[in-house]
């Protein structure tokens, strides 16, 4: 069975965003970025968005910029390696 990483969201001033329990990133650029977690995914929208941190082995992101909104997706299947995945080859 698999293990369900804990995951959670931490968002100061609206500026800046810790998530934790992430497996990948899927997408991103600097209005939206697409994280893959365990469980689904999490749409970040915003203006200025930069991956600040990235610690794959914590599972642990830092996201910068203006935040507007994030949003829970359905999980689906995921596409041949997303860009942890691409970057590490």
């Amino acid at each position: 069975m698999d293990e369900i990483m804990n995951q959670m969201l931490t968002a100061e001033n609206r500026s800046r965003l810790t998530v934790t329990g992430v497996a990948d990133v899927e997408s991103f650029d600097e209005d939206s970025i697409l994280l893959a977690l365990k469980q689904g995914g999490l749409l970040v929208r915003g203006e200025n968005l930069k991956i600040h941190s990235l610690d794959p082995q914590q599972g642990r992101v830092l996201i910068t910029g203006m935040l507007q909104s994030f949003q829970y997706t359905e999980k689906r299947q995921r596409q041949e390696g997303g860009f942890l995945k691409r970057l590490l080859k």
